[in-house]
C-alpha cells in the first residue's frame, strides 16, 4: 500500500472542464485514502493519537454535521449526565465513528423517528473507570443473524453503492485500540443501540474542548533531501511537494540506489524513505545510511502504526500523506537531530 494525495503545482488550466476532471480525480483519491484508513483502523494497523476527549463538547461541536446528515424528519437528542468523565482516545477517529453510527441509525429509520446520542460512566468490578458512549435509533432493528454479523468487515444490509460495510468495523477497531470495546443491542421492531465502551482519561489531565487543527509548521532553511520509494508515482509526487517547499530533491527507487547516492554525496541533509520496498526495507536502509552518515535525520513513510525497534531516532510519516504532513515530519526529524 503506497499512495499519496497531492495537488502540487497543478498550474492554472485554461480549460475549465479539464480542471474539473482533475478536481474529481483528486476527490476520488482522497476517498480511497479515507477507505484505506478505515481498513487500517479495523486491522489495528493505524496509529491513534490518544488524548483526553470531552464527549459532550465533541458531540456539540458536531451538531451541524449530524443535522445535515440525518435530515429534517428525524429528531436528534443528546443525553449526557453532568460530570461525565473524559475518555482517552483519538478525537478525529471518534468523530468519524460517531458520524458513521448516526448515518447507520438514519438509514435504519423509515420516515420519521428519533436518534439519541448519549453517555454514562461505569466502573466494572472495581477496575478502572469507563465511559459508555451510545447511539440509539428507533428504527426497524436487526434479527439475530444480522446482529451476529454486524461487526464483520464489508458486511452491509444496504443496497449496492450505498455503503462499504466498514462503518461498524472501524468503530470496533477504534474501541479496541483505545482499550475498550463495542456492544450492540437490537431487536426487530425495537431499534438498535451501538455502545462504545472507552477508558476514562486520568482526572488530572487537561481535557481539550475541541480537536486541535493542524497548523503551519516551518521546515526552516531549504535542504538537500534524498527521497526513496519503489513506486514511481509516489516518488514523483513526494519530490514535487518537497520542491514546492523550497527543497532540493534527489530521488532513488530502491535502497541500493539510495546507498550509492549516499556514498557518492556528502551534501544530503535528510533521508525520506518508504518502508515496504523489495530487497531492502526502509529500516534496513536507515541502518546502512546511519553507518555512512551518523548525524543524518531519517523519515520512514509507512501505512503501519509501528516500526521494528532500532537504536536511533526515526521519524514516522503515516501513509497516505499530504504536503503539510511532509512539512511536519521534516520539522520533527530536524528537531531530533538537534541544532
Amino acid at each position: 500500500m503506497s499512495f499519496l494525495v497531492t495537488k502540487r503545482a497543478i498550474r492554472p488550466l485554461a480549460d475549465d472542464k479539464l480542471s474539473a476532471l482533475v478536481d474529481n480525480a483528486l476527490l476520488g483519491a482522497k476517498r480511497g485514502a479515507a477507505l484505506t484508513q478505515r481498513m487500517l483502523v479495523f486491522a489495528r494497523r493505524t496509529e491513534l493519537t490518544k488524548v483526553p476527549v470531552d464527549i459532550p463538547s465533541l458531540v456539540h461541536g458536531m451538531s451541524e454535521i449530524f443535522r445535515r446528515s440525518i435530515g429534517l424528519e428525524i429528531v436528534l437528542e443528546t443525553r449526557f449526565p453532568v460530570g461525565l468523565p473524559a475518555v482517552l482516545t483519538d478525537p478525529h477517529q471518534l468523530e468519524t465513528a460517531l458520524l458513521n453510527l448516526v448515518v447507520n441509525a438514519r438509514d435504519a429509520i423509515e420516515g420519521g423517528g428519533t436518534i439519541v446520542i448519549g453517555g454514562r460512566s461505569g466502573q466494572p468490578g472495581g477496575g478502572n473507570k469507563q465511559v459508555h458512549v451510545y447511539v440509539t435509533d428507533s428504527g426497524a432493528g436487526m434479527d439475530n443473524e444480522t446482529l451476529r454479523r454486524a461487526g464483520e468487515p464489508f458486511f452491509t444490509t444496504k443496497g449496492v453503492g450505498k455503503g462499504t460495510g466498514l462503518g461498524l468495523s472501524m468503530v470496533q477497531g477504534l474501541a479496541e485500540q483505545s482499550g475498550g470495546k463495542i456492544n450492540i443491542f437490537s431487536k426487530i421492531g425495537q431499534g438498535t443501540t451501538v455502545e462504545l465502551v472507552l477508558p476514562a482519561a486520568p482526572e488530572q489531565e487537561t481535557v481539550p474542548s475541541e480537536a486541535v487543527p493542524k497548523t503551519f509548521i516551518s521546515t526552516g532553511d531549504p535542504m538537500s533531501i534524498l527521497v526513496v520509494d519503489d513506486d514511481m508515482l509516489v516518488l514523483m509526487g513526494t519530490k514535487a511537494m518537497l520542491e514546492d517547499l523550497g527543497h532540493t530533491v534527489v530521488s532513488a527507487n530502491s535502497g541500493a540506489d539510495a546507498l550509492r547516492i549516499l556514498k557518492e554525496r556528502s551534501d544530503i541533509d535528510l533521508l525520506i524513505t518508504d518502508q515496504a520496498m523489495p530487497q531492502m526495507t526502509g529500516l534496513a536502509l536507515a541502518h546502512e545510511a546511519k553507518a555512512l552518515h551518523p548525524e543524518l535525520p531519517i523519515v520512514i513513510a509507512t501505512g503501519y502504526a509501528e516500526l521494528p525497534g532500532n537504536g536511533f531516532p526515526i521519524t514516522r510519516l503515516a501513509k497516505p500523506y499530504l504536503q503539510e504532513d511532509l512539512r511536519a515530519a521534516i520539522a520533527e526529524a530536524k528537531a531530533q537531530r538537534g541544532p
